[in-house]
């Protein structure tokens, strides 16, 4: 069933409105077509006026003068006629059958509207005066009403439907139509590579399907906006980083370095390249991609062992300078190499940002059905305007920091993975150095 804004609802409106104009505006035109043109015209009723003063003066002259008038009535128009008094006897010598006399109930005064279901035209009456003596005679063809009844029929048949289809369409036209022209223009736009046009706020305010459209167009050409300028971004960071690396090997090469020491020179340089291109197209993966990894019960007391073991191999730490102050049964909803890369590069950054002697320590906290995982060293912290910027791909903070000999995309990867297990990241100044909280739900 659709929904309560859908826009069937708006069409189901639109037609029956439609459908109901038309039977209202059909039935009430005719029905004023029918009243106004059963009424004798002007002309007609100047002419009878005119046969009953002439009647009403042969009448005066005498019984004979009447009945030679109305013979001559008779022949003039081709209809029956007869002159009665108040009481509908007849005037002058004429007599009448009982057909006739029958007919004379029937009568309708010239004033009245004159109805066409009789096979015959009717039979009309027109005052002679204050005398109550009457001018009764069947309706001549050519005084006869209704004239134009069949023409005015025939438009309100054929042009007020024509008339109140141009108005449905017109109203089709602005609820369908038109809106899907602007969204067609849209998405010519992104075709055209014109990122900046966005959809007319009358459109991003309909609650119906064409405004979620809209609004998915919209999305798309801002999403489709910032994924261009972060992989403009992307680059221009990226060939900047790879300057110094392919400089220290263009030294290197033209130095008198000889044997061990060159070779190592160059696996070191190689082996930074690699893992800047394997960052960088990890984080472009996860920006482009945007996947969302299977989660199930991960044991975080588990996974910071491993962790912390080749974090040991790799700096050199003794194991006891990083601790966890982990509760029993910390258990989380997430991915598990997903969160152990997140992980790791977390504990990597604060290893790197440590002082001599210094400890990193990870600490866990429920809270409404999350668990806040945080990872915090002691070193010198971040400026409070920084701690957002950390997260951004190749932003470094050595003068802040020691230990920035890094590219700046390990936070950015961990705030990729840990987003995309439904979770949330963020950092902020604890006690001693920087502290970086990972937000998962609870099993």
């Amino acid at each position: 069933m659709p929904g309560r804004h859908s826009i069937f609802w708006r069409l189901v409106v639109l037609v029956a409105g439609f459908c109901l104009a038309m039977i209202w505006a059909a039935d009430y035109i005719g029905k004023q077509i029918d009243h106004r043109t059963s009424y004798l015209s002007e002309d007609a009723r100047t002419i009878l006026e005119d046969y009953a003063a002439e009647a009403g003066a042969a009448l005066r002259q005498g019984p004979q003068v009447l009945d030679r008038w109305l013979t001559e009535l008779r022949r003039k128009e081709d209809s029956w006629a007869v002159v009665v008094d108040r009481n509908l006897h007849p005037q002058g010598s004429q007599r009448l059958s009982d057909d006739e006399r029958q007919l004379l109930t029937f009568v309708r005064h010239y004033d009245w509207p004159m109805s066409r279901r009789g096979e015959r035209l009717p039979l009309i009456s027109v005052p002679l005066g204050e005398t109550g003596d009457q001018l009764i005679m069947r309706l001549p063809e050519r005084l006869r009403p209704w004239r134009n009844h069949t023409v005015l029929t025939l438009l309100a048949v054929y042009l007020l439907p024509v008339v109140l289809s141009v108005l449905f369409c017109w109203l089709l036209y602005s609820l369908l139509i038109s809106p899907l022209e602007r969204l067609r223009r849209q998405a010519n736009a992104l075709r055209g590579n014109e990122l900046d046009t966005l959809i007319p706020p009358s459109i991003a305010r309909r609650r119906d399907e064409l405004g979620e459209l809209g609004r998915s167009l919209e999305y798309l050409t801002q999403r489709l906006r910032d994924v261009i300028a972060q992989q403009q971004q992307l680059l221009r960071d990226l060939s900047h980083e790879l300057r110094t690396p392919l400089s220290r090997l263009r030294v290197a090469c033209e130095s008198e370095l000889q044997g061990e020491e060159l070779r190592d020179r160059v696996e070191r340089e190689v082996g930074s390249m690699q893992q800047l291109a394997h960052n960088t197209l990890e984080l472009a993966w996860l920006d482009s991609e945007q996947p969302r990894f299977e989660c199930q019960p991960v044991d975080i007391e588990a996974l910071w062992e491993v962790l912390c073991e080749d974090a040991c191999f790799e700096s050199g730490w003794p194991r006891e300078r990083i601790r966890s102050e982990l509760p029993e049964g910390c258990q989380v909803l997430g991915n598990l190499n997903a969160l152990a890369q997140a992980m790791e590069n977390v504990l990597r950054n604060a290893i790197r940002h440590s002082p001599e002697q210094g400890i990193v320590c990870l600490t866990a906290r429920r809270s409404e059905g999350w668990w806040n995982l945080s990872i915090e060293d002691q070193g010198s912290g971040v400026a409070e305007n920084d701690l957002q910027v950390i997260f951004r791909p190749f932003s470094r903070l050595s003068a802040a920091r020691p230990g920035g000999d890094g590219f700046g995309l390990g936070l950015a990867i961990a705030h990729g993975m840990v987003r995309m297990q439904g979770g949330r990241i963020w950092a902020e100044n604890g006690h001693k150095g920087l502290r970086v909280t990972i937000r998962l739900q609870d099993v």
